[in-house]
């Protein structure tokens, strides 16, 4: 599949849409900070939302790689080594910086933060370390630029985004990550399709 990024708008307002988004928490989190940040945004919404979003976070773990695959490659025909690239890199970019580099940088839980003030949801394991970049996030985002870059249509960006941005605030919502830990996820992402795409030379 030979497509020229020039022309291919869908994916570059999804780029665009990203970064920005990357941008302003990250931006945020440096100018109030990323705990008053994380408060302002950890709130309980009761049981139901509670359970929606359980699974929203669960929709971006690293299983959500093989049905996507599956119907991707399988039912669509698209590329299947562009996407296990972006797999490749998408893992690479956040393991790495979590266990190499911020291995040492808290999660909400283990922060300075009062427990009571941080909303928990029932049988949700709560982490303490490797907090930065949000590995869930790096997944949702980069899946939302694959089916963007894949399928470019504004369906794909409009349900991508909005699968994207759930799954993304879930981790906050659960206390799990701080907002800077999703703009870090978001980076992760379009720097993995960005070099996915030049290894393929899409």
């Amino acid at each position: 599949m030979n497509m020229n990024i020039n022309n291919h708008l869908p994916y570059k307002i999804a780029r665009v849409i990203s970064l920005l988004l990357a941008f302003i928490l990250m931006g945020s989190s440096l100018i109030w900070g990323r705990e008053t940040l994380f408060l302002l945004f950890n709130k309980d919404l009761g049981k139901i939302t509670d359970r929606f979003f359980v699974m929203c976070s669960n929709m971006a773990e690293g299983w959500i790689w093989i049905p996507y695959l599956i119907i991707a490659f399988g039912l669509f025909k698209k590329d299947w080594q562009f996407i296990f690239l972006c797999f490749v890199f998408s893992t690479i970019f956040t393991q790495i910086p979590k266990q190499l580099f911020f291995d040492k940088i808290t999660r909400p839980f283990a922060s300075d933060i009062p427990k009571s003030l941080i909303h928990t949801v029932s049988g949700v394991q709560m982490h303490t370390l490797n907090s930065f970049p949000s590995g869930h996030t790096a997944t949702a985002f980069t899946l939302f630029l694959l089916t963007v870059y894949l399928f470019e249509n504004k369906w794909a960006v409009i349900l991508g985004l909005v699968y994207a941005i759930l799954c993304a605030y879930s981790r906050v919502y659960l206390g799990q990550h701080f907002p800077l830990d999703l703009g870090g996820g978001i980076l992760a992402a379009i720097l993995s399709i960005e070099i996915s795409k030049r290894i393929r030379k899409i």
